[in-house]
């Protein structure tokens, strides 16, 4: 099934869980198609973080999970979104910073905490909420404008979209989000 570059309807139930006909964003066609590892319908029943450890966009934001020891802590939640950096993302970090951050799990975990959202949001619950909380706290909420192909998180483009897992809704953002920098 092709992803949608549609903005999707609001869900009835307002949960925020939403199907592989939801997905929006230019970077969604690079995800693998059918049931393969990494696919929308392979993700779609697995928890987050281990769906997204078969999508080809989520290496590097994979890896600094598991460099902060969080792979269980975000499969066990209920009802999550997150905003998860492309590969790119984390390039445009440079590799050396990355090698930092991932040897150092107390500086690093803020940061990714800065992604998810302790709420199930889809795009037009986002953009209805205009602005909402991350786990982190201390970094201020997070700024959501636009909509569909042009939502922003942040200032963050959205690539992929409204993607399914078994316990959130993940948003493939074009830059790593900075706790306290609500632009």
């Amino acid at each position: 099934m092709a992803p949608s570059s549609a903005m999707p309807a609001p869900m009835s139930g307002g949960n925020g869980v939403t199907t592989s006909a939801d997905v929006f964003g230019p970077a969604c066609g690079q995800l693998p198609q059918g049931s393969a590892p990494g696919s929308l319908d392979s993700m779609g029943p697995q928890p987050v973080a281990t769906a997204a450890s078969t999508n080809p966009l989520l290496t590097k934001l994979v890896a600094a999970v598991k460099a902060t020891n969080l792979v269980d802590t975000l499969n066990s939640q209920e009802g999550i979104t997150v905003f998860a950096p492309a590969d790119s993302a984390f390039e445009a970090v440079g590799e050396a910073k990355f090698t930092e951050l991932a040897q150092n799990p107390s500086q690093l975990a803020p940061i990714l905490q800065y992604h998810v959202v302790p709420q199930r949001y889809d795009a037009a619950g986002l953009e209805a909420a205009g602005s909402v909380q991350t786990l982190n706290t201390a970094g201020g909420p997070v700024k959501i404008e636009g909509s569909g192909e042009n939502m922003t998180v942040n200032g963050a483009k959205v690539l992929c979209g409204n993607i399914p897992t078994e316990n959130a809704t993940v948003f493939v953002i074009d830059s790593v989000l900075a706790p306290g920098t609500n632009k």
